[in-house]
């Protein structure tokens, strides 16, 4: 049946944004909370979106996944942490629990893979600066 003459379409407009604000969404979200392992059905569900589309939308945006985005943002955080120079009494195990990492050898493979350097190398390279 046809809207009438003068009469709005029953269709509700849906509101469109770009890929890029769907992916800057995604990324305040799990920002906002560092040491958490968000599921990637929850975080497309956040941003209104599909699961396919939010890996496109990141794609497009980032050039990765949104999960290997969330992993590579989490380490650089980890990386941060390790690196200050004002931070005392740290340990990789503590950094990387806080940043969620739990399984500590697969944290380190992957901290490694991405800075060429073992977490315990940034530390240490941290420490020997304080003097």
């Amino acid at each position: 049946m046809e809207a009438a003459v003068g009469r709005p379409s029953p269709k509700v407009r849906r509101t469109t944004i770009s890929r890029r604000e769907v992916v800057e969404l995604a990324e305040a979200c799990y920002r906002a909370h560092p040491g958490a392992s968000i599921p990637i059905a929850r975080l497309s569900r956040i941003v209104g979106l599909s699961e396919r589309g939010l890996r496109k939308a990141f794609y497009h945006v980032r050039g990765t996944s949104p999960k290997r985005r969330m992993l590579q943002e989490r380490l650089q955080g980890v990386r941060r942490v390790l690196r200050d120079r004002s931070a005392k009494d740290l340990t990789v195990t503590s950094v990387a629990t806080d940043f969620g990492f739990y399984d500590l050898g697969r944290f380190a493979g992957a901290y490694k893979e991405m800075f060429g350097e073992a977490p315990s190398e940034t530390l240490r390279g941290a420490v020997g600066c304080r003097g």
